[in-house]
């Protein structure tokens, strides 16, 4: 008997010992703790579980206690109670007003939540004003229309799953596809007008991009449908759990996807508008802007993707601030020579086929990156130069000039008689006037002086075309023209020598080239010469 006695006594002990613990309100984690558990098929005892419900805020605390339960096993949303407070007087500092307050799941349920109320910590009163609005929203009233299927075979259970689950998740997945097919089509419609209605053309390239645009915007909203509708099947936390990470998974690469698809479609209607512009500096910064901005894409798909996970973001945006300033301190040329692109593109000191000047550096500019600037040499090499660089030094961009000059002396021998180079300069003069490729109302052709060894005969001329290749090929032809004119003429160009004297010596005689100073032979020989040179 006495056995017995102690037997109960310590039963009894057991018990109360087990409710003191159990039924404890005196932080977050307790008290949610304290709903759950109570509300497990191994420890049902709703009527505790209500416990955590202040009093007065409704009719039926057991059933809210029971429906906030189902809520969270709706949605897969497993309590990790290592994360939860233990101080009974946190306060979070992130909530305006009422500090004693504590979130479940900001991201995913931000109304629901326990707070303080005396030395206690219950579910909040904003939580039980909005639970009805909450379960109809994951519970709909199809859900019963679901249960009664088949009131006898319905609720027969294979592999401990009640059967109507099974044929309400058929038809869930069969509407899905269904409503993925129809939306992908509507969108590929929509997005194809809008294209149309802005750029009025239909390019193969952008028409691709549409339709792979087209096609994960379906299966989104498809997933959206699920998400939706899962819930109802009721299939219990440890399934749910999995399916909705496996959703917002889903889900968080396919916004990836099409994002990275957008810019993929406005980087294609931006380069096909800046085909349309003169600048080709434009056309340049299309492949910049395209990396740059997936670049942003997959950082903050990155981002969500860690959030989907349960990792904590702001723990990594501040790693990779202070990985970001230390990387910055040790690249600091990379920085200024980023910087440098920018200004590139914001002054617009030369364009991309432009022949410039810049730091003893001359040729035509090929390609601005995001750290270096390539110039092409007139003999082919390449001159890859940073931009931090390239935006500080003086540029000479030939470019944008109206017209190439050219500029050049041309020596003829000091014997030359005055009537020929009179003759000579005319005749270069009218040349230069015929030139295809010269202007005729903008040109110098004067006997400018006396060299060393030559009689000196400027020539400056502007060439219309500003290719470089165009412009060697105009002094080709204006070079033979002139040589042809002298040789017709018989004036022959100088070159370094030394006149020896020899009129004095005995039975000696200078040297006497014979020019024929003829003017009417002479305007002969230039107007034949030039009307040559004109019929090229």
């Amino acid at each position: 008997m006495k056995k017995l006695t102690l037997l109960l006594l310590l039963f009894s002990a057991a018990i109360s010992a087990q409710d003191s613990i159990k039924v404890n309100l005196k932080n977050p984690n307790s008290t949610i703790y304290t709903h759950l558990y109570f509300l497990q098929p191994d420890s049902y005892q709703p009527e505790k579980a209500a416990k955590t419900i202040y009093p007065n805020t409704t009719k039926d605390p057991k059933k809210a206690a029971i429906k906030l339960k189902q809520v969270l096993d709706g949605k897969g949303l497993f309590v990790d109670f290592k994360s939860i407070p233990t101080s009974s007087n946190y306060k979070d500092s992130l909530i305006f007003g009422n500090s004693n307050k504590y979130v479940l799941f900001p991201n995913s349920m931000p109304l629901i939540s326990v707070e303080k109320f005396g030395d206690n910590w219950y579910y909040s009163q904003e939580t039980i004003a909005n639970l009805s609005e909450i379960y109809n929203d994951i519970f709909p009233w199809y859900v019963l229309k679901l249960e009664n299927i088949s009131p006898n075979f319905g609720h027969k259970k294979v592999f401990n799953i009640e059967i109507w689950k099974y044929i309400g998740l058929l038809i869930m997945l069969l509407i899905a596809f269904i409503l993925q097919v129809v939306s992908k089509r509507v969108t590929y419609y929509i997005l194809h007008k809008i294209h149309n209605y802005f750029l009025h053309n239909d390019g193969v390239a952008v028409t691709s991009v549409l339709k792979k645009l087209a096609h994960p915007i379906g299966l989104l909203i498809a997933l959206s449908f699920i998400d939706k509708v899962y819930p109802s099947l009721q299939f219990g936390l440890a399934i749910n759990k999995w399916v909705f990470v496996g959703l917002n998974i889903t889900q968080t690469v396919f916004w990836i996807y099409i994002f990275l698809q957008l810019v993929t479609v406005t980087m294609q209607i931006y380069s096909e508008f800046t085909e349309k512009t003169q600048s080709k500096l434009d056309d340049q910064l299309v492949p910049i802007l395209n990396n740059f901005l997936k670049g942003i894409v997959i950082f903050i798909g990155t981002l969500k993707m860690l959030t989907v996970l349960g990792i904590d973001t702001t723990a990594v945006i501040a790693g990779a601030s202070i990985g970001g300033l230390a990387v910055a301190l040790a690249s600091q040329d990379t920085v200024k020579n980023l910087i440098g692109t920018f200004m590139i593109f914001l002054d617009k000191p030369f364009h991309i086929g432009d022949w410039i000047e810049a730091g003893g550096v001359e040729g035509a500019v090929e390609e601005v990156g995001f750290r270096s600037s390539r110039i092409r040499a007139a003999d082919t090499s390449i001159f890859q130069i940073p931009n931090s660089k390239l935006s500080e030094i003086v540029i000479n961009n030939k470019g944008l000039r109206l017209y190439r000059r050219y500029n050049t002396n041309i020596g003829i021998r000091y014997d030359t008689p005055p009537e020929l180079i009179e003759a000579f300069v005319k005749g270069v003069r009218e040349i230069i006037i015929v030139h295809p490729e010269t202007r005729s109302e903008s040109f110098n052709v004067e006997f400018t002086g006396f060299g060393d060894s030559s009689l000196l005969i400027l020539i400056n001329v502007y060439f219309k075309s500003l290719a470089w290749g165009e412009e060697q090929s105009s002094k080709h032809k204006l070079h033979i023209a002139i040589v042809k004119l002298a040789k017709a003429l018989g004036i022959d160009f100088a070159f370094p020598s030394s006149t020896v004297m020899i009129e004095q010596f005995p039975e000696k005689q200078t040297l006497d080239l014979k020019y024929n100073i003829d003017q009417k032979r002479i305007d002969e020989v230039i107007k034949k010469e030039v009307e040559k040179f004109n019929e090229k």
